[in-house]
Formats: C-alpha cells, structure tokens, sequence
C-alpha cells in the first residue's frame, strides 16, 4: 500500500509550493528596509557645504534613516558638478555660475550669495558704477567669485586692474585686492582699499562683521551698501545667477543699514541630483535636510541658510532655467507618493505570483485530496473482499493473516484520515467494511467445529 510514502510526498510538494512565495517574501523585505546609499560629491574644499553636508550624513545614521550618504571631496564646485555629469555621483553641490551639468536638477539651495559693496561714506560709492577707479578689498576670493566680479565690471564697462595695491587706478578699470578680515580697518583708514567687494550671503556672521569694520573705519561711523540697480538687464545676460534682495537694516537699525531694501545679484550654492534618481528617493532626501536643519545648525551655522528654490508654480518650477528635481517638488507641493504608489510594480509583482502560487497549491490540495479518497477506496475495496473471502476460508492460519491485513489497513485508513480531513461518506464507508471484515473473520475463528488444519478434516 505505500503507507509510508503518503504523507512524506504530500510534505514535499507542499515545501515545493510555498518556496516561491518564502523566496519573494524574503526578497521583498531585503529591498523595501534596506536604506538606500547615494553618492554625493561635496566641495569647495574649506568652505561650509562640505561640513554641512558631512553632518547631514552622520546624522542620518544616527537616526537610523532609509537614505544613506556616502561623501566624496572635491576642491572646487566644477569638479563636484563635472563628477554628477559623468555619473560619478548621485548627488552634488552645484554653483550653477561655474558649472551647471545637464543631468541635474535643484534639491534644495544649501546658501544664497549676493554681491555688494560696503564703503564708507566719505568714499562716495553711491552705485556700481561708482567703483570705477577704486580698490575694493575681497576676503580671500576664490577664482568663480573673481570671475563673477569681472563679469559684472565689463557689463558695467569697466575692466579688472592688473595692478592691485600700487599706482593709480584706471577710470576705466577697478582693482580687486585681497586682504584678510583683521586687515580691513587698517587698509581702509591707509588708503590701500577703498571699499569692501563682497560676494557671500548677507545674513551670514562674516557678512555682519565685515560691515561692521567698514563703519568702524569710516570717520562719522558711516556706510553705504550699494547692489546693482539693473539686476533685470544682468540676469538676462547671465541666467545661471538670481535676483537678490539686502533686506533694509539687515546691518543695523539706528541709523538704518542699508537705509532701504537693496537689490542686486547671486549666485547659489545647491544640492542637486540627477534627475533619473527616483522621485520618492529625492523627496525623502529634500525631507530629511529640512527636518534637520535645526540639529544640524548647532553644529555647522549655514545649515540656517538652507532654503527652497523660489517659483511661482509648477510648471515655473520644472521650466525655469534652473529647474526643481520632481521628488523635490513632491515635497514642497506635499504630494508625496503615499506606500501604495512607491511600491506599486512590487504590489502588482507580488499579487500575480501569490495569485498563481495560491492557484497551483489549491490544485495541489485537490490532488492530494482526490488521490487520499481514492486510497481509502481501494482499501475499502480490499476490506470487502476480505470479508467475502473469510465467509468460504476453513484454514485457521488465513484467517488469522486475513485479521492481521484488516488491521493494517484500518491503521493505513486512520493515517490518512488524520493528516487531512477527509469526506465522511468516503470514512463512513470504510468503517463499515472494517467492522463488517473483522466480524467475519472472528467469526470463522470461533467456529468450534472448524479444524486447525485442512489435513485434519479428511
């Protein structure tokens, strides 16, 4: 009958059925907790953005996010932006003055600069053309910023002085002298600079204090912020900067500095990332960076400049020249992909194999249930047989055999019928033939008068 080989052949392709859906289940949790880890290419070397962004990055895995951030240094915002072009990285700090690379698209602005001159008043600096003939000190200008300034001057007719800190200046041209911060005071009161030519972001602590050393070096404790007032015609010309506005009394409020609300141009540090990075990954990342802000601002101050980018609509949003990541928009617009729409295709994947693994096990149960039945019947059968057999057999010995098989298959009919639930008519009707075949052959055994052996009964 095969007793044992039942129940070890229905484990088996029981095992067999539920192993896809074991190995997809499995899968599927691998990839839905695993934190996703993106490159990010941080630079210039020395300034803010790396440190802020390294803080980010630790502080992601501190709390144990689903974005990690793996940081690579570079010493200036052409190579970060050059490394997100070629796809070296997934994310970049990008000055889009320098370089703007095709492939990305604005998370977040990191910082604003704005630039503007801070003079004192006795120098007379009332406007951007009045630096003609002028040396203005730069804190330790890096080469974009220079070039930012020159492109400015030449819009503006005037030329960058080659010779810095001696002779007389152009009225054609304007000098650039670097100086340090302690150094300003003395090289305004000795004439060595005639004012102080920023670029940086107005809010800053080093903006306040370089304004703060103009005044101390002015006479009557006086000075002036001067932008340029034809910031439309320059961004037209240069549509990679921004418009920028100085807030009036950002410097100070008794007297007023600047007395009015000053507007100029800027450039922008940003985050940026290539724009086939999932959109529900740019928004988690844009999600956690304004999160954060405030427990990244006790360790790097600039994490108080991050900001958004500035549009009007959606559509202003993904045409402008420096158009928005749509993740980042996701946020912005509070339209993230709910867990439904993030996972969809893994929803759909998971439903069709599950849909077609519960197909294949619920066949597999009626073919172990029909092959069962089929079982019972065929012991059955043989139960019925045995009790046709036992009412002609006189040999004490078949008898007993005959008792001992209708054993056995009351056994193998009891096994069957515990592993699985089985028809009661089909177990009614085998109960029935055991008790029919046991009552039989007891009964041919108590017969007195049957011999114990053939021989004896001739």
């Amino acid at each position: 009958m095969g007793k044992a080989a039942y129940p070890k052949g229905r484990e088996a392709l029981l095992l067999l059925g539920l192993t896809p859906i074991l190995i997809l289940g499995a899968v599927a949790a691998y990839y839905l907790t695993r934190p996703t880890t993106l490159t990010i290419a941080v630079a210039p070397n020395g300034g803010t953005e790396p440190a802020l962004l390294r803080a980010y990055a630790d502080e992601l895995a501190r709390r144990r996010s689903g974005i990690r951030l793996k940081v690579i240094p570079f010493d200036g915002v052409r190579e970060s932006a050059e490394a997100l072009k070629a796809g070296k990285a997934d994310l970049a700090v990008v000055r889009p003055d320098v370089l703007m690379p095709g492939n990305g698209l604005t998370l977040v602005v990191l910082r604003e600069l704005a630039i503007f001159v801070s003079a004192p008043s006795a120098a007379g600096i009332t406007g951007f053309a009045n630096v003609a003939g002028k040396r203005l000190g730069m804190l330790a200008g890096r080469t974009a910023d220079r070039m930012l300034v020159g492109n400015l001057a030449a819009h503006h007719g005037l030329a960058l002085s080659a010779d810095a800190e001696t002779g007389v200046v152009p009225p054609n041209a304007v000098s650039l002298v670097p100086v340090e911060e302690a150094e300003i005071g003395a090289a305004l009161r000795n004439g060595r600079i005639d004012a102080m030519m920023l670029v940086t972001t107005p809010t800053s602590p080093a903006a306040r204090r370089v304004v703060s050393l103009v005044q101390e070096a002015s006479e009557d404790d006086a000075a002036t912020i001067v932008g340029l007032a034809d910031a439309g015609a320059v961004l037209a010309r240069w549509p990679r900067l921004q418009a920028v506005t100085i807030p009036a009394a950002l410097f100070g409020g008794n007297p007023r500095l600047p007395a009015e609300d000053v507007a100029t141009v800027g450039s922008s540090y940003r985050l940026m990332a290539r724009a086939d990075l999932s959109r529900s990954v740019a928004a988690e990342v844009t999600q956690h960076l304004f999160e954060m802000r405030a427990a990244l601002a006790d360790e790097v101050t600039a994490a108080e400049s991050i900001t958004h980018p500035v549009y009007e609509d959606t559509a202003d949003a993904t045409s402008a020249r420096l158009p928005i990541h749509p993740g980042a928009l996701d946020y912005y617009e509070r339209e993230q992909e709910t867990f439904i729409e993030r996972y969809e295709s893994w929803i759909y994947l998971v439903a069709i194999l599950a849909g077609g693994v519960g197909s294949t096990l619920a066949w597999l149960r009626q073919r172990l249930g029909r092959i069962r039945r089929e079982r019972i019947e065929v012991a059955t059968s043989r139960l019925l047989e045995l009790r046709s057999e036992a009412r002609r057999e006189t040999d004490r010995g078949r008898l007993e055999a005959m008792a001992a098989e209708i054993d056995d298959l009351a056994a193998s009919i009891a096994r069957h019928a515990l592993n699985r639930p089985t028809e009661p008519r089909t177990l009614g009707a085998a109960n029935v033939a055991i008790e029919a075949a046991r009552s039989t052959v007891r009964r041919g055994l108590v017969r007195k008068d049957l011999p114990k052996n053939p021989q004896d009964a001739t």
